[in-house]
């Protein structure tokens, strides 16, 4: 090792590549070294480029010779966005995800961080005699801007592109690579009064009868001294913003600029929520919980709670218990529980200690509620998926609510699942952690119900005694038969006409969007399909247009046939577009409120429709999964789902699990409150365990039927799985790498198992195979899955299968461009 006389940095660069997926020292310059720390976004030379980088170190010595270490350039960051803490884990994630560290850091931080590369141009010191009129305008316009960006330059001079090229050769002008954020602090202009009330008074006294709207704001100022935005000032007193303008000029006032993070939740207020008394259960869960916090000592719960047990409830008991200790908390919930409802609660409890971080922010609402948690202004942080990430310093407590959720599993790299990330977090930080569900995942069950890691809590009853509610399974097969063509069964139709009378509400629940699932042509057979994925378009009818739902290619409905000219084209399948229109058509006067993607993609869009059905402006709530959880409506005493069977056919071993999972989780909407409620579930499989289970609210008799079957199969929580996706254009060298890819993978699990004396059979290579859905985006996709025992090291053998890849002879023969990801325990297996 090289001794050096200044500190040096290891940086992961922002090359998200396995050739480069390794951290590169850079020497700290002495005016740089005070602002740089583990943690830190930094500014670095990287080959020609100039990049975004995270320190993952600071050390004295390094490997490199004398004069190749390269200094940084820049910090981003006067405080370091990332504590020691999240750097480990982010290498954590590398390691375990097969994924580059650089994808894990930044995938830590909000969008706003991210960051955004720009050519700027700079005035070189000295400039040439021989410049023309044209040459110096562009010179005189780079030099007033310091660093002008190249777009900006081209902007105030077109057609000049040329002429720019040349100064920059001829060194008139100097061009280099800087790294912003893509986003930055929202900032406004504030009215300071310039004096005390006395000096106002005086000042008031010494102005014109003229200057009438001078001097009623300096009243203003008079009576509250307090400084207020200029905007809002001169709202609140009708006056031009020139009237402040020209007192700040006389020096009665000052203006200045203050940094404003903005807030989602400004002007509406929380009242105060008292915690109420909790039942023998909950009291008895949160004081289990209550102890470990209390000791300081790490652990980890399933809280496992019928629908309406009151699990939120403990919840918020057990934060307000980790805030009173001086520690922290992070709640995860599903996106789409993340209601309004969920978040007055606990505004209402915990009031401005709270930051939410969901995806219905706008970047600039995130990136302001993520700085609340960094600066330490907040203690607890409520969010989707990736809240799991909030920089708290001191975690006491972490809640994943829901957790058998399949959205916890991210589906883009790193495909993490908040339930690991959280776990190792609570690990580290001697903090607890409390996976609630009324329907949880296998995994987590047996490993609750056989103490692997996990305390088994159990809360069977409702709050208030309350029964649950009544489920009736309907036989479409015999409706069909009886002649009843309708998507509504006879029981149901009946039971929504009750509800009308009674003017009670109801939740419909149809997993899919759209209003019919294919289109077809009666005549020759040609069904409507997407021209870059093997998937077929959904008709949506508001627009009278057909859509791809994996990648938004759109094309107008035809009228006839595009194969063979037939007039005779059927659309298919229910959507809830189309339960929308016959809610509509058989129950004449009924008010539908519909929620779905479609309807919610806009701002605030949940909210307004929760809010209008909360305050009795519908009597139907129709909706895909989004309508089945965190939802609590006294007036709901009616649940129907329309096509129960709809993912219990879907080639994926944990299909069956996720449709016991969503019919007992919508079934828990009907019945929470004083008015008894009722559940009907329309099904072509009224004899499957899953349904009768979900019929019974038995979950321990589903799980015993299920674990069963899993065992028998080989499959989760009886053993591991990771999913290898290639995807080509081309068919035959995709063929070629994922063969190449498997016998890898399948060599250096046979060297691991013969070093340490292993089974080869605790491990199995399944592939490549074609993917349940061949063709996406105009991509051919491949398949390898791999088997495997808990603690065996597949994360490594499938590094080195990767690095052995890139250098072989698929990569020879232009196996570079297939696309491979990986994904370890998969949740889709799509």
């Amino acid at each position: 090792m090289t001794e050096k006389s200044g500190p040096v940095a290891r940086v992961i660069v922002d090359v998200p590549a396995r050739s480069t997926n390794r951290e590169f020292d850079y020497l700290v310059p002495p005016e740089l070294a005070p602002f740089v720390d583990v943690g830190s976004r930094v500014e670095v030379p990287f080959g020609r480029r100039v990049l975004q980088g995270f320190v993952t170190e600071l050390r004295d010595t390094t490997d490199l010779e004398p004069g190749r270490l390269k200094p940084l350039t820049n910090v981003l960051d006067i405080v370091p966005p990332l504590t020691p803490e999240l750097v480990r884990l982010g290498k954590w994630m590398g390691e375990t995800l097969v994924c580059p560290d650089i994808i894990a850091l930044q995938a830590m931080l909000p969008g706003a961080l991210k960051a955004k590369y720009e050519r700027v141009l700079e005035a070189a010191p000295a400039a040439p005699d021989s410049l023309d009129e044209a040459d110096r305008a562009i010179r005189a316009f780079v030099e007033a801007k310091g660093a002008a960006p190249v777009r900006s330059v081209l902007e105030r001079f077109p057609g000049e592109a040329d002429r720019v090229k040349r100064l920059v050769k001829r060194g008139v002008l100097v061009e280099r690579q800087t790294v912003r954020d893509r986003l930055k602090p929202q900032k406004r202009l504030f009215v300071h009064p310039a004096g005390d009330a006395a000096a106002i008074g005086a000042w008031i006294d010494g102005l014109p009868a003229s200057a009438k709207r001078q001097k009623d704001v300096l009243a203003h100022f008079r009576d509250h001294p307090e400084p207020v935005p200029l905007s809002e000032l001169a709202e609140r007193l009708k006056v031009a913003s020139g009237v402040v303008k020209a007192l700040a000029d006389k020096g009665y006032v000052e203006i200045r600029e203050r940094e404003v993070l903005r807030d989602p939740y400004a002007g509406r207020p929380f009242s105060p929520l008292p915690a109420p008394v909790l039942t023998a259960e909950q009291a008895a869960a949160r004081d289990e919980i209550c102890r470990c916090l209390e000791r300081g000592l790490h652990a980890r719960f399933l809280l496992h709670g019928v629908t309406g047990s009151g699990k939120t409830e403990v919840y918020l008991q057990a934060i307000s218990r980790c805030l009173e200790l001086g520690r922290e908390a992070i709640v995860l919930v599903p996106e789409i529980s993340l209601t309004p409802q969920m978040v007055e609660r606990f505004k209402g409890r915990f009031g401005d200690r709270v930051a939410v971080l969901h995806s219905r922010l706008s970047q600039g609402e995130r990136y302001d509620e993520w700085r609340k948690i960094h600066r330490g202004q907040v203690s607890v942080a409520v969010g989707a998926r990736s809240a799991v990430f909030a920089p708290f310093t001191k975690l006491g407590l972490i809640i994943i609510d829901e957790e058998h959720e399949s959205s916890y599993k991210q589906e883009e790299s790193p495909k993490y699942h908040a339930r690991d990330v959280a776990a190792r977090r609570a690990e580290e930080h001697g903090a607890v952690l409390v996976l609630g569900s009324a329907t949880p995942s296998l995994e987590s069950y047996m490993a609750a119900r056989e103490g692997r890691g996990l305390r088994l809590v159990r809360m069977p009853g409702r709050v208030g005694g309350r029964p649950m509610p009544v489920v009736h399974l309907v036989d479409m097969r015999r409706e069909l038969e009886e002649g009843n063509r309708s998507m509504f069964s006879r029981r149901l139709a009946e039971a929504i006409r009750a509800r009308l009378e009674r003017n009670e509400q109801m939740v419909l629940l149809m997993n899919r969007r759209g209003y019919a699932t294919f289109v077809l042509c009666r005549s020759c057979g040609h069904a409507a399909r997407c021209p870059h994925c093997d998937i077929s378009l959904t008709y949506h009818q508001n627009i009278d247009m057909l859509r791809c739902h994996y990648c938004g290619h759109a094309e107008r409905n035809p009228a006839t046939c595009p194969s063979c000219g037939s007039p005779h084209i059927r659309h298919f399948g229910t959507g809830t577009q189309r339960v929308e229109e016959e809610l509509v058509r058989t129950f004449p006067g009924i008010r539908v409120i519909r929620m779905d993607v479609d309807t919610t993609s806009g701002k605030g869009a949940h909210e307004k429709w929760l809010n209008r059905f909360r305050d009795r402006e519908a009597d139907v709530l129709l909706g895909t999964q989004m309508v089945a959880k965190g939802l609590d409506f006294p007036a709901v005493t009616l649940v129907g789902v329309l096509a129960a069977d709809s993912i219990l056919h879907l080639p994926d071993f944990r299909a069956v699990e996720k449709t016991f999972q969503l019919v007992s989780q919508v079934a828990g909407r009907a019945g929470r409150h004083e008015l008894p409620g009722e559940v009907i579930v329309q099904t072509y499989n009224p004899g499957h365990y899953a349904m009768r289970a979900a019929a019974a609210h038995d979950y321990d008799g589903f799980a015993a039927t299920e674990l069963k079957l899993r065992r028998d199969r080989g499959y989760p929580p009886f053993a591991r799985l990771a999913l290898l996706t290639l995807s080509h254009p081309s068919p035959p060298l995709l063929a070629q790498t994922g063969r190449r890819l498997a016998d890898l993978v399948r060599a250096l699990w046979l060297e691991e198992a013969r070093a340490a004396g292993l089974d080869p059979a605790l491990l199995d290579v399944l592939g490549p195979t074609e993917a349940p859905i061949p063709r996406l985006k105009d991509r051919y996709r491949i398949q390898c899955m791999i088997k495997y025992r808990h603690d065996l090291p597949v994360p490594r053998i499938l590094r080195e299968a990767l690095g052995r890849l890139a250098d072989g002879p698929a990569a020879e023969a232009g196996g570079e461009g297939v696309q491979i990801s990986v994904d370890i325990d998969p949740q889709n297996m799509m």
